[in-house]
């Protein structure tokens, strides 16, 4: 299919999605308005809980797939204690506030859009619950009524759930990767920390509707002290999402420091991520694949860390002794890796990028589909990388040279498959078919940003042709 008929498709089910939403949020608004019809709020309650959606809109730490996780849960399923059940999801729709608007107005419209309509259906299904527990059940503890802190639990359960299924369709029919990689890359690490905020939420309302009111004359001052706290909360993601990146970026820069030591390396790893990059996509990998290949592509060849100088740059062609030891760093990358979580979806690229399609290669000489497409795929890459840029004892091959090396050794080196998808994304002209292309290229991006190297985003595209 086509891009533009793809991206056409798309948008029409981005556009059914909120439609269909849309109606879900006003149904259940009007069920709610039918079992609870008390009458519109006082106006300052909506001032000051509107401005806690706001605020809470603002507290977002950004995720993977374009994501995000705020405090606006917390402040939602307090509302469900101030206000009637059916006009907090009105509520969180019209005070709700895209923080992306700042940096990009027209991408942010329908982002927004969806965040407002997918949280009012949240809170809207938290709300149903919330009313059907605390009306129909009655649970006592050693004589303590828990009625209403199960309740609120349950309901903000039940927020969390519905907000992820939500949140993940959308993603899934953006990037077109599956609800359990989703849920395993975003969420699942969330659900104890969302879990144990829950309660916040009945104290927030309790603190506001406090009679007499702990602070002053008003329950909304002890709301306030109370957000200084509930704030420093969301470090605790924030946190983890940057523990997360530090191991990539750590990696990255010894890769950058390995192959800044020899010139025909220079930025090798990064072009072999461009290239596998529009192979995964080309195939119709999913953006969560297609960025694990990138990262599995960056740091591949991170065992060459454990072998020596003296033959890693070794100006003339190794012996065989030397070949030995040179074939030893998949092993030694995998014992680097293996420990870390971050990196065990990639240890197949980091282990069997050097594996041939006729079993001839290392290091444990798997053949044919038993070498993990992700290998497959940047050990393709890796090779034309290599073959165009040439080493001090070889002279590096044209790009038509290159792409005969990778046509000749289809079905004996490669996977026929993959080499003819490399072939059909060569006669593009993308940015890496020319080392030199490429290399001025990156390093152009790399000048204007003021960064140190890092992948390409997903959004751009590794196939962009050099202007002439």
């Amino acid at each position: 299919m086509p891009d533009r008929q793809k991206d056409v498709t798309k948008a029409l089910r981005v556009y059914a999605y909120n439609i269909v939403l849309t109606a879900l949020a006003v149904s259940l608004s009007y069920i709610l308005y039918q079992i609870d019809p008390r009458p519109f709020p006082p106006v300052i309650d909506i001032i000051f809980w509107g401005a806690l959606i706001a605020w809470a809109s603002f507290t977002q730490v950004h995720l993977l797939f374009k994501t995000a996780i705020s405090l606006l849960f917390v402040i939602a399923l307090a509302s469900l204690f101030v206000f009637p059940y059916w006009f907090v999801p009105i509520l969180v729709f019209l005070f709700y506030f895209d923080p992306g608007w700042f940096d990009n107005p027209n991408q942010s419209l329908w982002a927004d859009y969806f965040n407002r309509v997918q949280n009012s259906v949240s809170i809207a299904v938290a709300g149903s619950i919330y009313y059907a527990f605390t009306n129909y059940t009655s649970i006592d503890l050693f004589g303590i009524n828990i009625t209403y802190l199960l309740g609120i639990i349950l309901s903000g359960f039940f927020f969390f759930l519905v907000n992820v299924v939500l949140v993940t369709e959308m993603v899934a029919i953006d990037t077109r990767s599956s609800f359990q990689k989703i849920w395993r890359e975003n969420f699942s690490w969330l659900a104890y920390s969302y879990i144990i905020l829950i309660p916040v939420a009945l104290l927030l309302a309790r603190l506001y509707d406090a009679s007499p009111a702990l602070i002053g004359n008003w329950g909304g001052w002890a709301v306030l002290l109370f957000l200084i706290p509930l704030y420093y909360a969301r470090y605790h993601w924030d946190e983890y999402v940057k523990i997360r990146e530090s191991f990539s970026q750590a990696v990255e820069a010894l890769m950058s420091a390995l192959e800044a030591k020899d010139s025909h390396t220079r930025l090798h790893s990064e072009r072999v991520a461009s290239i596998a990059n529009d192979i995964a996509m080309a195939i119709g990998l999913d953006e969560a694949d297609t960025q694990q290949i990138k990262l599995g592509a960056r740091i591949h060849d991170i065992g060459k860390i454990g072998i020596p100088d003296s033959i890693l740059l070794k100006p003339q062609k190794l012996t065989d002794e030397e070949m030995d030891i040179i074939k030893q760093h998949p092993t030694i990358g995998v014992q680097l890796l293996r420990n870390i979580s971050f990196f065990k979806n990639i240890l197949p690229i980091v282990k069997h990028h050097h594996e041939r399609w006729d079993g001839a290669g290392y290091p444990d000489g798997l053949a044919g589909q038993d070498i993990h497409l992700w290998a497959r795929i940047v050990g393709l890459a890796d090779a034309y990388e290599a073959m165009t840029a040439g080493r001090p004892y070889k002279p590096a091959k044209t790009p038509e040279e290159g792409l005969k090396e990778i046509e000749k050794f289809s079905g004996i080196q490669f996977d026929p498959k993959l080499a003819k998808v490399f072939k059909e994304l060569w006669e593009q002209n993308p940015v890496w078919r020319d080392r030199e292309v490429f290399l001025r290229a990156y390093s152009s991006r790399e000048s204007s940003l003021g960064l140190p190297s890092l992948l390409p985003k997903a959004s751009e595209s590794a196939t962009t042709k050099e202007r002439s």
